[in-house]
């Protein structure tokens, strides 16, 4: 996860998604959910595409269902639909192409998760592929992780950080970057990258990572959203059926099939109530449409539709731990939960190693942005700026920093396991040797 880069929210929040304004001033304000789910120091599963059970989509109108998140251990939350079982059994024999590939990827981290700022997906396509006999899974590609694809003959590479973020105008030798990209070009091998799809999806990195201090209580820091097809619904008084016709014909002709979707109804006082939903490429020739009938420009009324969160999923987790343990026995269950022998601790203003922690919260990689303002006993991340870990330790939270790669590498093998019960097993997942965090303590 990349310094500086998140925007996020971490008010917890309802789930409801309509908002009224009126269509002289459009406003709107992001809600904001959390949803809280008991975790053990195992991974849950990780779940597949959206959309969640709390929306429906119908043709070209997004439906809510109003259902609700609950709290947890009584009755649980809205769920997506529940992952598919696969076993090598039901894998087709032989290699795989690497769209079906890239398909199994989707459904375990769908890459809709990624933060808007991410470069995730496919980055490298040889223009002659060949069937995917080799996987290899690395947290970040180097020379010393090529040459290893290289010498094991990779088909393609799943490097957790895009090693292409920034756009780029050639591809010489003078850049590391750009050499690994001619490197796998020329080996006609694929490079794929998840990034933060991994860290929102929910046991993803995070999920693990938040693990290593045991079981609790465990909330989403800054939820994700799903994808809604319809952004505003609009509303309107017309004074008969026959306006009506007129004005629905319109709104047909401003050339989006999103304004197809309409309700009616007649109250008793007289007129017909309408009410339409459209996306935002439909919303500016609608409302100019609407305007041109007296009627419905006078009772036109707009509302935001919000995305519907995805309980579980989205950056960041806060746990609340079913046992309380000290800040030096926390210290001592990250170091074995991520194969450390040092870390580096900040003490919370009045906090010593046996002072309790009750609740932690947790980012995978430079999670600063995430964990600002988080009211926890513990911050646990890769790495934080020196004026980050002081706005921390004053305001009486202890910090555990693992460095930054080192908070997310070790989810690799858990992913290595999910992945290969959904390939054949002709097709070798390995996690990558040669890779390594840059620092390390002398």
């Amino acid at each position: 996860m990349s310094p500086g880069c998140r925007s996020l929210s971490r008010t917890f929040f309802s789930l409801s998604y309509p908002r009224r304004c009126t269509w002289r001033s459009l406003t709107s304000k992001a809600a904001l959910c959390s949803s809280a789910s008991a975790v053990s120091p195992t991974p849950p599963p990780l779940s597949p595409t959206p959309p969640p059970p709390s929306t429906a989509l119908y043709g070209h109108c997004l439906l809510f269902t109003g259902q609700r998140a609950s709290a947890p251990r009584r009755s649980p939350p809205p769920r997506l639909p529940p992952a598919r079982r696969f076993s090598r059994s039901a894998c087709p024999p032989g290699p795989m192409e690497l769209k079906e590939v890239l398909q199994v990827l989707e459904q375990l981290a769908p890459l809709s998760l990624a933060e808007s700022w991410d470069n995730v997906g496919l980055l490298v396509e040889p223009s002659e592929s060949r069937p995917v006999k080799t996987v290899l899974l690395t947290n970040d590609l180097t020379d010393a992780v090529m040459d290893e694809a290289e010498a094991m003959s990779c088909d393609l590479v799943v490097s957790y950080h895009p090693p292409l973020f920034r756009p780029i105008k050639r591809l010489v030798q003078r850049d590391w970057k750009q050499k690994l990209v001619i490197r796998a070009l020329e080996a006609r091998m694929a490079i794929f990258s998840p990034h933060t799809s991994w860290d929102s999806v929910k046991g993803g990195v995070n999920d693990w990572l938040v693990g290593g201090l045991g079981s609790g209580q465990v909330s989403v820091l800054s939820q994700a959203a799903g994808a809604a097809s319809q952004s505003h619904k609009l509303e309107f008084t017309v004074t008969s059926a026959e306006e009506l016709h007129g004005v629905m014909e319109e709104l047909k002709a401003c050339g989006s099939e999103s304004t197809l979707q309409h309700s009616a109804n007649r109250p008793d006082n007289g007129g017909v109530h309408v009410s339409v939903t459209c996306s935002d490429s439909a919303l500016t020739p609608s409302v100019q449409t609407l305007l041109r009938h007296n009627a419905a420009s006078h009772s036109l009324s707009i509302l935001k539709l919000e995305k519907p969160p995805l309980p579980g999923h989205g950056q960041g987790r806060l746990i609340a731990l079913d046992q309380p343990v000290t800040v030096a026995t926390a210290v001592q269950k990250m170091k074995s939960h991520l194969g450390l022998s040092h870390l580096r601790l900040a003490l919370g203003s009045g906090r010593t190693p046996e002072s309790s922690v009750c609740t932690a919260a947790v980012c995978a990689g430079s999670g600063a942005s995430v964990l600002n303002g988080v009211t926890a006993d513990l911050y646990i991340t890769g790495e934080m700026s020196h004026h980050e870990v002081l706005d921390a330790a004053a305001a009486g939270t202890s910090v555990i920093l693992s460095d930054h790669s080192n908070s997310e590498r070790g989810f690799l093998a858990v992913f290595r396991e999910k992945l290969a019960v959904r390939l054949p097993d002709s097709v070798t997942v390995a996690v990558s040797k040669a890779d390594r965090d840059p620092l390390e303590v002398v």
